[in-house]
């Protein structure tokens, strides 16, 4: 990729020679830290990247195809660091299960742009195989988990794996989504978002006996 800061253009990277798909997909990403999912134009990509308004049709179909690219570039990244986090449930699934939850909020605070592309830029991921099949590996990390840690019960007793991993995704996404981003639509918090999370699954798990 061949791509270089123009000081005289406010900032805006020009450009040059290289991959245009890869520089477009960096153009999205500044623009979403930016101005939000949907506060930029397929033209303002291409402005930002140098080109012509027409060379981004080159590789993207229009903006949603090249949110939805980058979108599954986030969500491949997530699974990584979440399935780094779980390593299989080591050392014990409990505390494998509480690293996932960090590894979640982390990937929030370091990743917001990806993280927006992701859960609010509005994309169908039925419309992108490739997107859906990289969104459901994240949350297949989450499901293991909590298969995992459902085994622990007795048979009669043992809650619905798919629910618990549901609930416990929505708890994640909420305190990630509020109290735990890395952008200007972070929440005042009075404790560490980590702490709120932790004590959340933790009254959650206590209810269904786990």
């Amino acid at each position: 990729m061949g791509w270089s800061r123009d000081r005289s253009d406010g900032g805006r990277r020009s450009y040059h020679h290289g991959n245009l798909r890869e520089t477009l997909v960096r153009a999205a990403l500044d623009l979403i830290a930016e101005k939000g999912p949907a506060g930029f134009t397929f033209a303002d990509a291409a402005r930002w990247a140098g080109v012509s308004a027409a060379a981004p049709y080159r590789h993207f179909r229009d903006r949603d195809d090249l949110l939805a690219d980058v979108a599954r570039r986030g969500f491949t990244l997530f699974t990584a660091q979440l399935e780094q986090a779980w390593d299989e449930g080591r050392p014990e699934p409990f505390r494998a299960f509480e690293s996932v939850g960090r590894a979640y909020l982390a990937f929030a605070r370091d990743e917001p742009a990806y993280y927006s592309a992701m859960f609010e830029a509005g994309v169908p991921l039925d419309a992108d195989p490739a997107l859906l099949e990289a969104a459901d590996a994240a949350f297949a990390v989450l499901r293991r988990a909590a298969e995992a840690l459902c085994a622990r019960m007795p048979p009669d007793k043992r809650p619905p794996a798919m629910m618990m991993a549901l609930h416990v995704w929505a708890l994640s996404h909420g305190i990630a989504s509020l109290f735990g981003r890395g952008d200007a639509g972070r929440r005042p918090l009075p404790m560490e978002p980590e702490e709120l999370l932790e004590a959340g699954v933790l009254v959650y798990l206590r209810g269904l006996g786990i």
